[in-house]
């Protein structure tokens, strides 16, 4: 199974990029967007054969929103988390399997005033507790862009953001807590390294330097981690300020 997981910084952006090209020579089984910024109704678009496309859109227009393509049809669709306060803007999907669950996930950000930290916290805490609930039922596959760096060598200066929004102890613990819980972070069971990163700001060439930060993941519960194949950052593949991620299971 091919999984890919990409913020697009707007579905209707990538669209006018070449996203249709990619995606049709990618061939993922299961495709996650992050920030799709659209309801299907405003999406006038052929989509390929062979995939389903389940969206979970935010209540207000043109922001955050998450889309799961998969060619295969799930056994059951959830969308949200079960929790109100954090249901409204369209984060969470999950997509229910015969062998797992795969949930897409667009993580709030805590904002560069960090006014929004307080929500991140809660949103961690209560993203995780429903992880786990899943967990007990069957392996969860989680993915997306979590809009946190979790290490230092997950972005190329930490020291000069070490209390920036993305970087703060407060949201790198919420990330610990997932591994805590027993999930892999799947790039690192194969490239233990730096210089590793899926987002670049839009500025100073910071793409072309490779300044940037590891803030899209593929995580996994333990009892699947013998059946992962591969675990990739696809760099070139370009149209957002995100790259995709990808993970292939036997």
């Amino acid at each position: 199974m091919k999984l890919i997981s990409w913020n697009v910084n707007g579905l209707r952006a990538v669209l006018r990029k070449g996203f249709m090209d990619w995606l049709k020579k990618a061939k993922p089984d299961i495709l996650c967007v992050q920030e799709s910024r659209a309801f299907p109704e405003q999406v006038d678009q052929v989509w390929p054969r062979g995939y389903q496309m389940h969206w979970n859109p935010a209540e207000k227009k043109g922001y955050s929103g998450v889309l799961t393509f998969t060619k295969s049809t799930p056994k059951k669709i959830i969308r949200g988390i079960g929790r109100a306060e954090h249901n409204r803007e369209g984060r969470v999907l999950t997509a229910e399997f015969e062998d797992y669950f795969v949930v897409n996930a667009y993580v709030p950000n805590a904002q560069r005033s960090l006014a929004r930290l307080p929500f991140r916290q809660k949103w961690d805490r209560d993203f995780l507790a429903y992880l786990k609930k899943l967990k007990r039922r069957k392996p969860v596959v989680f993915c997306g862009d979590f809009n946190v760096a979790h290490t230092e060598i997950d972005l190329a200066n930490p020291k000069a953001n070490k209390n920036t929004h993305g970087f703060t102890p407060e949201e790198r613990a919420g990330f610990g807590a997932y591994v805590k819980a027993g999930f892999v972070d799947t790039f690192r069971e194969f490239e233990p390294g730096g210089g590793h990163y899926t987002w670049w700001s839009n500025m100073h060439n910071a793409r072309e330097r490779n300044i940037g930060w590891r803030l899209d993941y593929v995580l996994v519960s333990e009892d699947l981690r013998p059946r992962l194949k591969s675990a990739s950052i696809l760099t070139q593949v370009m149209g957002s300020d995100h790259c995709p991620v990808s993970i292939e299971l036997k």
